[in-house]
């Protein structure tokens, strides 16, 4: 499995693509579902305050990947859990000081 922010800042960093351009995740999710799934990961349960005088934002966040797939005919493939829970437990290991490597620390990519 390719790092999806790794090989999607090189492909656009070796494209010719000037304007801004979304890299993410196109998998539509609130701040609830978000905090549902961080809570999953890392086994805790969090106590959730809603401050309902505030202002509402929007009802879920996603990447729009448009622009990305017409121009580089790419786009990420990794869940949002499966990097989200990539990247928790790299940060749980460099807290508790283990010295735990990941599966595959080489990256290669072809950029034609």
């Amino acid at each position: 499995m390719t790092n999806d922010c790794i090989e999607g800042t090189l492909r656009i960093m070796y494209s010719n693509i000037a304007e801004p351009i979304n890299l993410g995740s196109s998998e539509l999710v609130t701040i609830n579902q978000l905090v549902d799934v961080a809570e999953q990961i890392a086994g805790v349960r969090l106590r959730r305050i809603y401050n309902l005088d505030a202002p509402r934002g929007v009802n879920g966040r996603n990447s729009d990947n448009t622009m990305i797939l017409d121009r580089l005919e790419w786009q990420p493939s990794i869940r949002l859990r499966d990097g989200l829970e990539k990247t928790y437990r790299w940060i749980e290991n460099q807290m508790c000081g283990r010295d735990v490597r990941p599966s595959s620390t080489h990256f290669a990519m072809s950029v034609a």
